[in-house]
């Protein structure tokens, strides 16, 4: 290898720091990004927690077996006493039922105060490991470290921990910010094709709401990222997470001014969460918030609020063609017909974003420029499903 090369190299692994800042609360915390930074979680939560003595590691069936090993060996090299705690992959580990027994647990296990929960895994377990860490004694710290692709580029940076409800998705939760976020892109090499897609979903919702060309550029790398190669997700997983870092950071518990917080970040998950919840959980997340795009560029449009130069594909056409380029569906209107949409318009009634009667509804006037709309479900509804009434 030249010496060019080996530079090369060791550029690629040098981690990137990203900081997200709760400007009203000393809850600040670092987000590290960098190929084979799970094998240092010791290290990094001995410097954030130097005090702490036993750790709560939480992942599901599906990573623990791959990725569990690794971080006890990391943890327990820095004289952690580590509790391992694994629940069955998949959204219905998100109950009330499984919060209640990775509270118990971490109480037989004897934890203290100044213990810390450890989330190993997606977005499910990163939810449910953050809820238990915010409610065992009125709360305790907790890390993330996502897996997938969606958790590191989405769930895992915010502070929102829920779980679901038979009613809708995280409909019982609180904010609970991380004290770190550790993203390691090599574990990606082990998440299915279906997985990475989702993440993909949240990385273009980004740079729909905040930057054209992160919008751009990750459709233009939807194969290298497929192709699981580690430089490029790194790149784009850093920049992605560094747009909705600096929204959480401007308006960190959603209080902002409609349109100016971070109640923008819902961008195709009202309509999003309703169909995942209507499917009974068949379509993924980042599936179902891949059709919410699709239904906030028609919304946007039906509403006279998306603007296209002559000569430019509709709103809705770009976002479909994006999410083609990325291998997600686009066939919303299969969510429409009369069977579905009462589903459908019961879980949009149930939405967290809903007021009185309205849903703090989020569209685009174009892409990088979101805006908010105040919508009943019916009105959502009848936008998507009737044809726009000529002029």
């Amino acid at each position: 290898m030249s010496q060019s090369q080996s530079q090369r190299g060791t550029e690629k692994r040098k981690p990137v720091a990203l900081h997200v800042a709760v400007p009203t609360e000393d809850e600040s915390y670092p987000v590290l990004i960098g190929p084979g930074l799970l094998a240092k979680l010791g290290y990094e939560l001995r410097r954030s927690h130097s005090t702490a003595r036993r750790v709560a590691l939480v992942s599901d069936d599906n990573v623990m077996p791959l990725y569990g090993e690794l971080a006890r060996t990391s943890l327990e090299a820095e004289e952690f006493v580590v509790h391992n705690f694994t629940i069955p992959a998949g959204e219905a580990s998100k109950s009330v039922e499984q919060l209640v027994k990775l509270v118990e647990g971490m109480v037989g296990a004897q934890m203290g105060r100044r213990d810390v929960v450890v989330a190993l895994g997606g977005g499910v377990v990163g939810d449910l490991a953050g809820l238990a860490a915010a409610l065992f004694m009125r709360g305790i710290a907790c890390m993330q470290c996502p897996t997938s692709l969606v958790a590191q580029v989405d769930a895992s940076v915010g502070g929102k921990v829920a779980v679901d409800l038979p009613a809708g998705k995280n409909l019982l939760g609180t904010f609970h910010f991380p004290t770190v976020v550790l993203i390691d892109p090599e574990v990606l090499q082990t998440l299915p094709d279906r997985e990475l897609g989702c993440g993909l979903a949240e990385m273009l919702k980004h740079g729909a709401l905040f930057s054209p060309e992160h919008f751009h550029q990750v459709v233009a790398a939807a194969d290298d990222i497929h192709g699981r190669d580690a430089d490029v997700l790194a790149r784009m997983v850093a920049a992605s997470v560094a747009l909705k870092a600096a929204c959480v950071s401007r308006d960190p518990r959603e209080q902002g001014e409609a349109g100016k917080g971070r109640v923008v970040l819902n961008l195709g998950h009202t309509v999003g969460h309703a169909i995942e919840l209507a499917s009974g959980f068949e379509l993924k997340h980042g599936e179902a918030v891949g059709l919410g795009l699709v239904a906030a560029a028609r919304v946007s449009e039906r509403k006279d609020l998306a603007k296209t130069e002559d000569g430019e594909p509709g709103l809705e056409q770009q976002v479909k063609a994006a999410l083609t380029a990325l291998r997600l569906p686009t066939n919303l209107d299969d969510w429409l017909t009369p069977e579905r949409l009462e589903r459908l318009e019961a879980g949009l009634g149930n939405d967290k974003k809903r007021g009185f009667s309205s849903i703090s509804y989020i569209g685009l006037s174009r892409i990088g420029d979101p805006a908010v709309l105040s919508l009943t479900p019916q009105e959502i509804v009848g936008l998507l499903r009737n044809p726009k009434p000529d002029c």
